[in-house]
């Protein structure tokens, strides 16, 4: 029986954080309903279809990118870098790799791009779904850390309220200083 691994990732646009990619062998008899790109669930669907996605995958694993990677590769090659790693930590290596979009990254083995897959074939929405819930999980983590950017409630994206705080606090650590509303905005001192 052929491995077949669904991989998605998150958080190529936000001005701040990493990309998180998933990769996710779901296997004929996974018994999972509601599988859709995680950018149509709620934030609730999302959290109760991570859980069971990484109980009842016959395997799950998480890559990524830090933000000095985004910065030093550009955001296209340190998402494909993400997706890399990610199939890389599954402990299996699949005959087929089915990657949400139009291009491929370089992935130890065979794979294929489909349009709109995260919509489409349910190991690729889960995969979005695992990456993003791991994402925002992270992102809520760092509000704390840095408050004043309200990152648990933008996830990082370019927000009215998150480009307020860049004018007002400049960047931290965590913005992408190869985006031009972070790199204007500066550092804080």
């Amino acid at each position: 029986m052929r491995i077949i691994a669904g991989i998605d990732e998150v958080g190529v646009g936000p001005l701040a954080g990493p990309v998180v990619a998933a990769a996710v062998v779901l296997g004929s008899r996974h018994g999972l309903t509601g599988l859709k790109d995680s950018k149509r669930l709620t934030e609730r669907e999302r959290q109760r279809l991570a859980e069971e996605i990484r109980s009842r995958a016959q395997a799950w694993a998480l890559g990524r990118a830090e933000v000095a990677e985004v910065d030093r590769l550009n955001v296209l090659q340190a998402a494909w870098l993400a997706m890399r790693r990610a199939v890389e930590a599954l402990g299996v290596m699949p005959d087929l790799a089915l990657v949400d979009g139009a291009r491929l990254p370089m992935l130890p083995c065979a794979a294929r791009a489909i349009v709109g897959g995260d919509a489409r074939v349910p190991a690729i929405s889960a995969a979005s779904i695992v990456a993003k819930v791991a994402r925002d999980a992270e992102m809520c983590a760092w509000d704390a850390v840095y408050p004043e950017y309200g990152f648990a409630a933008h996830k990082g994206y370019g927000t009215a309220r998150h480009l307020e705080a860049l004018a007002r606090f400049g960047s931290c650590p965590l913005h992408r200083m190869s985006f031009a509303p972070v790199r204007d905005a500066g550092r804080r001192p």
